[in-house]
């Protein structure tokens, strides 16, 4: 049974978020002074359609194609016995049959509590020993569990614990914005606290 969630606000619509990414992708450039052995990995689901457009703008701005690897976390989070009983698990793909020695710049689309990257960092480590490790994420919505920060970051969005940030990609949704939904549970919440004397829409936290 899907969620259902209400549209609170936009974030980023298509212009403000292939301009967010381009400039991304020119931070990756100039933190690396280059391209040279680096290499994007998106962490799926919409690591990967971040990871591919992150490709893209490298190429135009350096003439060089970064190689691209994908990384299905589902086996190494630290909340598995929870999801499902039979869990669909997804390719782990490398461009190389080894990562050792190389700059892995890890892409997700919301950093969040910080587990699904250290699920990542965990999926890694058993391809090779990389150079180093970098992060870029297109949202960070704050929350940390761990102790877990972004290299590369798009757009910092405060958020609240009731709202889901819904990033949309062309080549997955058939849309490129980014949204702030809130849980209709937690907004009939928000309605009765208000009702009982408290703001109406105050966020929980």
């Amino acid at each position: 049974m899907t969620e259902e969630l209400t549209h609170r606000r936009t974030i980023l619509d298509r212009q403000q978020m292939h301009r967010v990414i381009r400039r991304m992708a020119g931070q990756i450039v100039e933190r690396n002074r280059g391209v040279e052995k680096l290499m994007l990995v998106g962490i799926r689901t919409r690591g990967v359609p971040l990871a591919e457009m992150l490709q893209a703008e490298i190429q135009a701005m350096e003439g060089a194609q970064v190689p691209l690897g994908i990384v299905d976390i589902t086996l190494y989070r630290d909340d598995l016995s929870t999801i499902a009983p039979n869990p669909v698990v997804k390719a782990t793909e490398f461009p190389v049959p080894r990562i050792d020695g190389w700059t892995i710049v890890l892409c997700d689309d919301v950093l969040y509590t910080g587990r699904t990257v250290r699920a990542a960092l965990d999926h890694l480590l058993d391809y090779g020993r990389p150079r180093s490790v970098q992060l870029a994420v297109l949202v960070d919505r704050g929350h940390r569990e761990l102790p877990i920060q972004a290299d590369v970051v798009g757009e910092e969005v405060p958020t609240a614990g009731d709202e889901v940030v819904e990033v949309r990609f062309e080549s997955v949704d058939d849309d490129q914005c980014v949204l702030i939904m809130q849980r209709a549970a937690d907004r009939a919440a928000d309605r009765a606290g208000g009702n009982a004397g408290g703001k109406p829409g105050e966020a929980k936290r």
